[in-house]
């Protein structure tokens, strides 16, 4: 077919129409399989801005606490046994089963929980930040999904852990496999802050990530046998509490937590 004179084709409009989503899902959406549901809900393409937090990770740089990649993975292993295993995971978890039960009472007492062990008002600031972001992705992606006039009733809207069980919940995923899918959600984006605030390379990026990922399914397995028993999860870890205090006054910046 003759292309007339002065025309300017490129690949972009060639393929846009066949390649971009519709900004809502067809009638009849049908969730991915379980390991495609998985590694969408852990992408860091997901809109909920995860990639502007460190969670300390920053100040912790500039206080001289992580200056290379050995004492990166040390953090990094401390953070996820200290906090992710034994506060947000659980959370998740057991949010997902309340999600799953319509059980509001039992959502809005993980939320309590979530938002008064923030320790600091950047970390509090995320959770309520990335969770909101959430829920708007999830009303975008299945608008009749039965739980969202649940999650409608709080306000602020429900923290990360929350809205992240939703999510999971939402793409069919069970509560041990949103786990998994938050686990390395965290992982992914902590070793991406340490390369970026460190800085590290990319290879050492991915030597930490080898390290750790070995680590996760016992994180996971901790978190599955907490999410029933409240009183014992955890949110105490001072030297992060303090780094974090710090960050929020840190001069020079490239993360909001």
């Amino acid at each position: 077919m003759a292309i007339p004179t002065g025309t300017i084709i490129t690949m972009a409009t060639i393929t846009r129409m066949d390649t971009e989503p519709p900004a809502t899902p067809r009638p009849g959406w049908v969730p991915p399989l379980p390991y495609v549901a998985m590694m969408w809900l852990a992408s860091p393409a997901l809109p909920v801005g995860g990639f502007s937090y460190s969670e300390g990770l920053e100040a912790a740089v500039e206080a001289g606490v992580v200056t290379d990649e050995p004492q990166a993975l040390h953090w990094l292993r401390g953070q996820m046994q200290l906090t992710l295993a034994r506060s947000e995971l659980p959370a998740a978890c057991a949010a997902h089963t309340a999600w799953e039960a319509a059980d509001l009472d039992a959502l809005r007492t993980i939320q309590t929980w979530v938002l008064t062990t923030r320790e600091t008002a950047e970390l509090r600031l995320q959770t309520e930040q990335m969770g909101r972001s959430m829920l708007d992705w999830l009303r975008k992606l299945q608008p009749d999904h039965p739980a969202l006039p649940l999650a409608a009733q709080f306000d602020p809207a429900p923290a990360w852990p929350l809205a992240f069980a939703l999510g999971g919940l939402a793409l069919g995923l069970d509560a041990e496999q949103t786990g998994q899918a938050l686990a390395f959600s965290w992982l992914e984006s902590q070793v991406q802050a340490a390369m970026r605030a460190v800085p590290l390379g990319q290879s050492a990026g991915q030597r930490l990530l080898a390290a750790l990922v070995p680590d996760l399914p016992t994180a996971v397995a901790q978190a599955r046998n907490l999410q029933h028993r409240m009183d014992d999860w955890q949110s105490f870890s001072p030297m992060l509490a303090i780094l974090s205090s710090r960050h929020e006054t840190q001069y020079s910046r490239l993360f909001r937590s």
